[in-house]
């Protein structure tokens, strides 16, 4: 096979077979630098897995984490289909909390949450729109990377979060960065107590009914970009934007429609961390999870079911990662974060040098099954 030759791979090889056989060579290796600090691999995989997935408890913070990771992901998907790379999620999702919040705060007090939550959502995710729309807006008219803009545009977000809540949001004589408590009726109910409701006991958790929005916006960016015209129009553009131009397709529009879109599912992540567990606006509620959106849509092939799975793996490397911490002397968070970035890596960067080996694999053995045929 030749070095220029395009590798073209059955789907279920492409967006299966090849992203596990990435992932067990990430843990593969990640195995072997557990071990290298004289821990035993098989002991922090049981750890990580037990503290994840072995308790109903531990199911509840792995799928609020995944929830997250969810919003985070499909943003960055439905940019990168578009032709952009968004790593603005940060900000976005920070501008989605300050929207949120500060609806929140003035509603909070006069709306049941019947009427108030929606408002919430739709807030949080104009608000994310808004704040990922202006570097689109100058890079569909003035020629700016979006990767550049973006990146400065995470800055921003976070220093207007600060100007806000030290100087107008923080209660008077509060030490804390953060702004006084949500109205009951600006709260996201909790899994565990909606299923109390229903004569059902389940251990307290941050998760909460944002998992049924990731879930719903996972619908929609499918069928967003596979089965409307605005979204085939979107991924023309991202695959071949002078054919799209030349067959009546505007660019630029297609720029603004795949970054806000992206923009306003990153400003959902609010509703999971600021209306649903924190129910007041906090100083870092982000805590990275715009940038671990880019190895979730990465991992999960820019697709919400491979996304949805990536995210559930990310969710259990979080949760696990912190029983890892307690319960192993000698790991630390790091440990996990370096598991995280070889997952990264393998699921990235790896892609390309394993699909010629799958490639070849592939035509051996479907070359095999036609000799057999025909013999």
């Amino acid at each position: 096979m030749s070095s220029g030759q395009a590798i073209v791979l059955p789907r279920w090889i492409d967006v299966g077979l090849l992203p596990l056989w990435n992932l067990l060579v990430a843990l593969a290796v990640a195995g072997g630098v557990v071990l290298a600090i004289g821990q035993s691999p098989a002991q922090a995989l049981s750890v990580l897995l037990e503290g994840a997935l072995g308790s109903s408890r531990g199911i509840g913070y792995t799928l609020y984490y995944a929830t997250t990771f969810i919003f985070t992901g499909l943003a960055v998907a439905v940019a990168y289909h578009g032709g952009l790379f968004n790593i603005g999620g940060e900000g976005q999702a920070t501008l989605g909390g300050i929207g949120l919040g500060l609806l929140a705060l003035a509603l909070g007090p006069r709306l049941p949450a019947a009427v108030l939550l929606p408002l919430l959502v739709v807030a949080a995710a104009l608000f994310g729109m808004a704040w990922a729309l202006v570097p689109a807006a100058l890079q569909a008219w003035r020629g700016s990377h979006v990767v550049i803009t973006t990146i400065m545009f995470n800055f921003l977000a976070a220093s207007l979060n600060v100007y806000l809540l030290v100087n107008w949001l923080r209660p008077k004589g509060s030490m804390s960065v953060e702004s006084v408590n949500f109205a009951d009726s600006a709260r996201m109910p909790g899994l565990h107590e909606i299923a109390a409701k229903f004569g059902y006991e389940l251990p307290s958790s941050p998760l909460n009914l944002s998992l049924l929005l990731a879930l719903l916006a996972c619908l929609f960016v499918y069928w967003f970009l596979w089965k409307s015209g605005a979204g085939y129009a979107l991924r023309a553009v991202g695959s071949a934007p002078r054919a799209a131009h030349y067959a009546g397709i505007k660019p630029r529009m297609q720029v603004l429609v795949a970054m806000g879109l992206s923009g306003a599912l990153a400003g959902l992540v609010a509703v999971n961390e600021i209306s649903g567990v924190q129910g007041k606006l906090t100083l870092d509620f982000v805590a990275g999870a715009g940038f671990t959106g880019i190895a979730v849509a990465l991992m999960g092939r820019n697709h919400p079911v491979g996304i949805i799975l990536a995210s559930l793996l990310f969710g259990v490397l979080y949760q696990g990662g912190v029983e890892v911490s307690f319960e192993l002397p000698g790991f630390s968070r790091e440990m996990v974060v370096t598991a995280q970035g070889l997952i990264v890596l393998f699921a990235g960067a790896m892609a390309s040098v394993s699909a010629p080996t799958f490639a070849r694999l592939y035509a051996l053995i479907a070359t095999k099954k036609k000799e057999a045929r025909h013999g």
